[in-house]
């Protein structure tokens, strides 16, 4: 987990950063870019956050509350529905293939 989900976390807060020109130039609502540019900014730190600190209990719901999150940025960038649910995907797999791997090592 401590790998995929971590990468996964960490490519998505990339994603987010380059997201929010979008979302202040062509979003479905005008978005002021005093407040797109620092919600865009703590979303992609606490996706950084939760990636350094994959392994811990707190980290996998904290992953989902942050998933959630980015796949409800498509209501001011509609392409970040699609984004969003392929990393909330991703994330299920990380999450999956995980607890497949505990479960063979014990």
């Amino acid at each position: 987990m401590r790998v995929l989900g971590a990468s996964v976390l960490a490519l998505e807060a990339i994603v987010v950063i380059l997201a929010i020109p979008v979302v202040i130039v062509v979003g479905t609502l005008p978005v002021p870019p005093a407040v797109a540019i620092p919600v865009g900014i703590a979303l992609a730190i606490a996706l950084i956050v939760v990636a350094r600190y994959v392994t811990k209990p707190w980290a996998i719901p904290a992953g989902w509350v942050l998933q959630a999150l980015v796949v409800l940025t498509g209501f001011l960038a509609p392409a970040m529905f699609i984004v969003g649910g392929i990393f909330a995907l991703l994330w299920l797999l990380a999450i999956r293939l995980a607890q497949e791997a505990d479960g063979r090592a014990k």
